[in-house]
């Protein structure tokens, strides 16, 4: 029997809201999202561009504050930390790997790696000997004075991950970690995430584009217009996540339907629940014919009291004569 792992990181609720002085006004990024990822585990993150996927990777980091809902982190809740505190918890417990690799201009490879650990109150010589190592390993140990503007895109983003990777992290949050890198570099650091998952017990939460880096993970996680809707395995498909999508219910008991499936029922409208067991749930749409019945079924005052029963015969009192109710309208 497997020990149960306990969570690194959870969300609860979470809703984020850009404000905009634009005509059509505020934009939603994140609607009530939940998520719990468990310590050691590795999970994507896909979806189409402008679903709330980066913004979901800052809040979760506690990079940025949510408009609404809880983030925890290490089993810590992040709104209730100190600023001092939340730096502390990070630095101990998550790093990041950003799209663009977000490296500091006046420094060179080896200074920008060991960065963080200098951060920590780590010497100079130690720090540096370790992000050497680093670099060493990501193909990277002659470019190790280079200056960013110097170095490709390619480059820049693996001295970025070598800088997530030094403080030895609980947990790794990247957005397109391998998007910049050539498929021999891509399989290089993928590899290097798999020994850090498989030994070291490293939680992964990846966005990404990739089938490989999707394949590299446990489940992959659908998000649509700042929501989950579904769930796969490792043998999803990114260009076609119909074929291998599992819906995902919440504990609302929302349900949001990815468009293609919204499309195959034929769009929004009202369904009846004709057959719910523990294990199934069958929709009927409600005909357009009950539909207008409904919208135009005229209303009546009611015969009888629906409080003492009594009968209003004929007339058009609004108020019942024995108890005092209001009298209610009816459909006809």
């Amino acid at each position: 029997m497997q020990n149960k792992r306990n969570e690194i990181l959870k969300a609860e609720g979470l809703y984020h809201v850009y404000e905009s002085a634009a005509i059509d006004g505020n934009v939603v990024a994140l609607r009530g999202l939940n998520v719990a990822i468990n310590e050691g585990e590795a999970v994507a993150v896909v979806g189409p561009s402008g679903s709330g996927k980066s913004t979901l990777l800052k809040c979760l980091g506690g990079l940025m504050k949510p408009s609404a809902g809880n983030v925890s982190l290490g089993g810590k809740a992040m709104i209730r930390l100190t600023g001092r505190e939340l730096v502390d918890l990070r630095q101990k417990t998550v790093s990041f790997i950003f799209q663009d690799s977000n490296l500091l201009a006046h420094m060179n490879a080896i200074d920008n790696v060991a960065q963080p650990l200098r951060h920590q109150g780590v010497l100079p010589g130690p720090a540096r000997k370790k992000a050497q190592a680093l670099l060493d390993s990501l193909g990277m140990g002659e470019r190790s004075y280079g200056m960013p503007e110097g170095l490709s895109a390619g480059e820049q983003q693996r001295e970025a991950i070598a800088r997530a990777l030094i403080t030895n992290p609980k947990l790794i949050l990247a957005d397109e970690p391998t998007g910049s890198l050539d498929p021999i570099t891509s399989r290089e650091v993928l590899g290097l995430f798999a020994t850090l998952h498989r030994e070291e017990d490293v939680a992964f939460l990846l966005v990404t584009h990739s089938r490989e880096v999707a394949a590299f993970c446990e489940r992959s996680l659908e998000l649509r217009e700042g929501r989950f809707v579904a769930q796969h395995g490792i043998d999803v498909d990114i260009a076609d996540l119909s074929g291998s999508r599992e819906l995902l219910i919440d504990d609302m008991g929302t349900l949001s339907l990815p468009p293609d499936v919204l499309a195959k029922i034929g769009g929004p409208g009202r369904f009846e629940l004709p057959d719910v067991t523990k294990d199934s749930l069958n929709l009927e749409r409600v005909s357009a014919e009950r539909i207008e019945l409904d919208v135009v079924g005229d209303l009546s005052l009611a015969a009888i009291c629906p409080a003492c029963f009594h009968e209003y015969s004929d007339s058009d009192e609004q108020r019942c004569t024995e108890c005092g109710s209001s009298r209610p309208m009816v459909q006809a």
